[in-house]
C-alpha cells in the first residue's frame, strides 16, 4: 500500500512538470523587454549605432545580454514601447513575476539579491538626480561641468568635472575618458564599463550640472546681444526674457528663429504679440543649441 501512494504522488508530480512545460512556452510568447532598454535601444539607433555597439553598452550597463537582443529584436519589430518602466539594476534584481506579468526574469539567490537590490536603489536615486538636470537627448559637449557619482564609492565620486576641449574628463583610477557626443545615460555605461575593471559592478551617475557647451544666439533689438546658456526647454519668449526683453525699436510680429539641420537653414516665425496674448502658442517653439533668435528693428 506504502509503495502505491508513493507511485501515485510521483505520477502526480509528473503531471504537474509536464503541464509547467507546456504552460511556459505559450506565457513566453507573450514577453515583452522592458521599456527603459527599448527606449535606450531606439535612441542609440537614432544616433548612427550599430546592434554590436548597443548590446556592448547596454551590458556594460548591467541588461543580460538576452534581454538586450530581445529588445533590439522588439524595436526592430515596430511595436510601440512596453509599459514595463524597470532599470537595468532593477530588472536583474526583481523575483519572478507572476504568470500575467509581461517580462520574466530568471531567479536569482536571494542572498545576492539582497546586494543588488541595495545598488538598485542607488540607481534609482541617481536617475531622479539626473531628470532634474536635463534630457536623455542632451549631448555632452566640451566646456559642460558634470556630477559623476558612484554608488557606495566615495573615493571615485567626483563632484564637479570639466569636460575638456579633447572632449575628455579625468576620473580616478580610470584616469582619462571621453564623454562628448555622448548623453547622461551614455556616459554612464562607458564609465561604469571601465571603472568594472576595478570595482565590481559599479553604479555610475552622471549629472550634466552646468551645460555651457551649447549656446542660443540673441541677434538685434533685444537689450543684452550675445549668447545664452542653452537650458533644455527654454522656449522663445524665454530667451527672450533672459536677454533683458526687447528693446523699444524691436519689430514685434518680424521675430524669427534660424536653425540649422542636417546642413540645411530654417527660418521659424515668431509673432511676440500674438504669443503675449496667450494666441497661437505653437510659434513658442522649444530652442534647440545653436539657434539664433533674430529681431529685427
Amino acid at each position: 500500500m506504502i509503495r502505491a501512494k508513493f507511485q501515485s504522488k510521483l505520477a502526480a508530480v509528473v503531471v504537474l512538470i509536464v503541464g509547467a512545460a507546456i504552460v511556459c512556452p505559450a506565457e513566453q510568447g507573450d514577453q515583452t523587454p522592458p521599456k527603459e532598454l527599448v527606449e535606450y535601444v531606439r535612441q542609440a539607433k537614432q544616433q548612427g549605432e550599430s546592434d554590436a555597439e548597443i548590446q556592448k553598452k547596454a551590458a556594460a550597463i548591467g541588461w543580460p545580454e538576452a534581454v538586450i537582443k530581445q529588445a533590439i529584436a522588439y524595436g526592430k519589430s515596430g511595436k510601440p514601447a512596453p509599459a514595463s518602466p524597470m532599470t537595468p539594476k532593477e530588472s536583474a534584481a526583481a523575483p519572478p513575476p507572476a504568470a500575467s506579468a509581461s517580462f520574466d526574469m530568471p531567479q536569482t539567490d536571494p542572498v545576492a539579491n539582497a546586494g543588488t537590490n541595495e545598488r538598485s536603489a542607488g540607481a534609482q536615486m541617481g536617475s531622479r538626480l539626473a531628470a532634474r538636470a536635463g534630457s536623455d537627448d542632451y549631448l555632452i559637449g566640451a566646456g559642460d561641468t558634470l556630477q559623476v557619482a558612484v554608488w557606495k564609492e566615495p573615493d571615485l565620486s567626483v563632484p564637479t568635472v570639466v569636460v575638456r576641449p579633447d572632449g575628455r574628463i579625468t576620473l580616478p583610477l580610470v584616469k582619462e575618458i571621453a564623454v562628448a557626443g555622448m548623453t547622461e545615460r551614455q556616459a554612464e555605461a562607458a564609465i561604469g564599463a571601465a571603472m568594472g575593471k576595478f570595482v565590481t559592478d559599479p553604479v555610475v551617475t552622471v549629472v550634466v550640472t552646468l551645460p555651457t557647451s551649447k549656446k542660443i544666439y540673441m541677434v538685434g533689438a533685444v537689450r543684452k546681444e550675445g549668447t545664452l546658456p542653452y537650458t533644455y526647454g527654454m522656449t522663445v519668449m524665454q530667451a527672450i526674457s533672459e536677454a533683458g526683453g526687447l528693446n523699444d525699436y524691436a519689430k514685434k510680429t518680424k521675430i524669427y528663429v534660424l536653425r540649422t539641420e542636417n546642413g540645411r537653414e530654417y527660418r521659424l516665425e515668431f509673432n511676440y504679440k500674438e504669443v503675449l496674448k496667450g494666441e497661437r502658442m505653437e510659434q513658442n517653439i522649444m530652442l534647440l543649441p545653436g539657434d539664433t533668435v533674430v529681431i529685427p528693428q
